[in-house]
């Protein structure tokens, strides 16, 4: 079984997860003899961010006097298949949080479980509510709670599970992963450090929303250099099978944000991996 990874685990880099869930890949896809050893691996952390499921976790703090925690949080999302094993929530108590958690596929979401360790200065703390985005089943789920995870309040729990509203939930028609390579032109200074976006249209006006392509000014100042070759996985909402046009482009700043590009190739990944 290989199971690559090609991510960091990390609080500070990344989207911040220390712990991550690696499904395994076709041995076919791992060349060991060939020149393009790092390029294969690559491609294999894409395959495998393909099988994954990519949550967006907004953490509501209550306006309660000493609300906020510095204890560590973290959460863990039940759906009728697996769940995500225990994901952390760096930076959490500040009012309104948001958070991505990838995991593959746990099926519809069931419950999730939110807590701290208890450890800091001003553990404890007031939960209004979780609200939990999954592209890939086209539902926002909201976890109310409004209760205190602290020892020495309510009845002393400092972790919960939590069911979703269902009056609350909203659905849409769910995203598909896209893998979307971008050719960065051999040219004089064709390279940029700016925040690269994308949106693709299809037939009849369907469009996504647009996307940036690189999580964090790290990756930005990572890709996108002169005569490179860089592949993103990127769930966006599904616009059929035909793309009819694309727009690219970056948010200028910073000394180095002029782009020479060459061209951009898009796959559209179904569920059966073509």
């Amino acid at each position: 079984y290989y199971f690559p990874c090609q991510r960091w685990l990390a609080v500070e880099e990344d989207d911040g997860q220390i712990v991550r869930e690696l499904v395994p890949v076709d041995e076919a896809f791992v060349k060991k003899d060939s020149e393009n050893d790092g390029q294969s691996l690559a491609t294999l952390g894409l395959e495998q961010k393909a099988k994954s499921t990519t949550y967006t976790v907004k953490v509501k703090t209550g306006d309660k006097k000493n609300a906020g925690t510095d204890a560590n949080v973290f959460i863990t999302l039940y759906g009728n298949k697996d769940d995500t094993g225990m994901a952390s929530l760096v930076g959490t108590g500040q009012h309104l949080d948001e958070f991505t958690v990838e995991s593959v596929d746990i099926g519809d979401l069931k419950k999730i479980k939110i807590g701290h360790d208890n450890k800091g200065n001003s553990t404890g703390w007031f939960l209004e509510w979780v609200e939990i985005d999954a592209p890939s089943l086209g539902q926002c789920l909201k976890f109310p709670c409004g209760r205190w995870l602290d020892k020495s309040e309510d009845d002393g729990a400092i972790e919960r599970i939590i069911f979703p509203a269902e009056l609350q939930t909203t659905e849409y028609i769910p995203f598909v992963p896209y893998e979307i390579t971008v050719y960065t032109s051999d040219v004089f200074g064709a390279g940029t450090d700016a925040d690269v976006f994308i949106v693709l249209y299809g037939s009849d006006g369907i469009c996504t929303q647009q996307k940036s392509l690189c999580l964090n000014k790290r990756e930005q100042r990572m890709y996108f250099e002169r005569n490179s070759v860089n592949q993103f996985i990127v769930e966006l909402e599904d616009v059929g099978d035909i793309i009819e046009k694309i727009r690219i482009g970056h948010k200028g700043g910073g000394l180095n944000s002029g782009w020479h590009l060459d061209r951009v190739a898009i796959r559209r990944l179904l569920p059966n991996g073509k």
